[in-house]
């Protein structure tokens, strides 16, 4: 079978890139003027406050999954106090989110013409972001990091340690039968690849973020919260990078997807919100629950006392609250609502843009009388 040769592909410094989302211009924060919504739906979310409220009060989890468009449309501020104040105890998003992220930390714009760029052969080929989180997920996991907080740690660190060659040729000879040590003798051996193909030199391979603060990433790093990415394969401009490795990638997405699977194990009284996730969010959730509850059912019953949330500007077309669509509904085939209203626990779907969605929560959770537990 042909393959692809990427060694003949021209990458280009990021800041050429022309047009982009300005973060400093679309910022929402603590402080933005709240949008006028109905009363009936502001109601709504103040019940989800209430839920994730005492949810927290009990020390049960609350992960928030999102999409790629949460990042640009400038909620990572709102998103960070969230996690700063306790109120979300884990974060997941796709390749996109992570690349955006750290996209608007590094020079605080994102996003590029598509049409004009697929056309010229430059859409994606950006040496800094296929570089650096490239190399951030492939030494983080040598150090047994996922995805997530390798990307957030070059954030925080301003750069990525890069270890010599000797040293990875040391841990590939020292590696004994234990599993941990073929995992970090497997993570050794895909990072000197890199090394050489790349003729990477050892030592502290600085990259300056300019605007670290928008950076959900870091501050999860920060924080010790849980932000697990999960990518797909050829689904994210990384992907063109000589420095993407598939043994490294998926080394650090399925990490972090068995620390999603993990946090899905502590949902009991708990609330999983869905922002603008139409595929990744319910099939990683799908699976892990799948997991958690070949194994609970056993001894305890599986778990079901939980509430999902699934906010998006797409309308569901049904009363998915209540009962699922005919198969020869068009609605039948909103993935979002199909996979998590048959999970169990409670279900709600709010149509709205994730801008007056979040500003709207996060003010009811910052309320007077809401309590919250780390």
């Amino acid at each position: 079978m042909q393959r692809f040769d990427r060694s003949k592909l021209r990458f280009l410094p990021l800041g050429r890139r022309a047009g982009g989302i300005s973060i400093e211009q679309v910022a929402v924060t603590p402080l933005t003027p709240l949008p006028r919504i109905a009363d009936e739906e502001r109601r709504r979310i103040e019940d989800i406050a209430a839920s994730i409220a005492a949810a927290r009060a009990a020390g049960s989890c609350v992960i928030l999954a999102f999409g790629a468009h949460l990042i640009k449309n400038g909620l990572a501020p709102l998103v960070i106090r969230m996690v700063e104040d306790g109120w979300v105890t884990h974060l997941a998003t796709n390749g996109a989110g992570s690349i955006h992220d750290w996209e608007f930390a590094y020079q605080g714009t994102t996003s590029e013409d598509v049409r004009a760029n697929v056309a010229s052969g430059t859409f994606g080929l950006w040496e800094e972001t296929g570089a650096t989180i490239n190399l951030a997920v492939a030494t983080g996991g040598l150090d047994g990091l996922g995805y997530g907080w390798s990307v957030g740690r070059a954030v925080c660190e301003n750069g990525i340690a890069i270890p010599s060659r000797e040293d990875l040729l040391g841990i590939l000879r020292e590696a004994g039968n234990r599993p941990e040590d073929t995992e970090r003798a497997a993570a050794a051996a895909d990072l000197l690849s890199l090394v050489e193909q790349l003729n990477l030199s050892p030592g502290f391979l600085s990259v300056t973020h300019r605007h670290p603060a928008y950076s959900v990433q870091a501050a999860a790093w920060r924080a010790k919260v849980p932000f697990t990415v999960h990518p797909g394969i050829g689904y994210d401009i990384t992907a063109t990078h000589p420095a993407f490795s598939g043994g490294a990638i998926g080394r650090g997405a399925y990490r972090d997807f068995l620390a999603y699977a993990a946090a899905v194990s502590r949902l009991t009284g708990g609330v999983h919100i869905t922002v603008g996730s139409a595929i990744m969010a319910p099939m990683i959730f799908e699976k892990s629950l799948s997991m958690v509850n070949n194994i609970r059912v056993r001894r305890e019953g599986c778990v079901d006392d939980f509430l999902i949330v699934v906010n998006d500007i797409q309308d569901a077309g049904w009363d998915w609250e209540n009962q699922e669509p005919p198969r020869d509904s068009p609605s039948y085939f909103f993935r979002a609502c199909k996979t998590f209203s048959r999970m169990g626990g409670r279900f709600v779907y709010v149509r709205m843009d994730n801008r007056a969605f979040l500003q709207t929560l996060w003010h009811a959770l910052d309320s007077p009388g809401k309590d919250r537990r780390r």
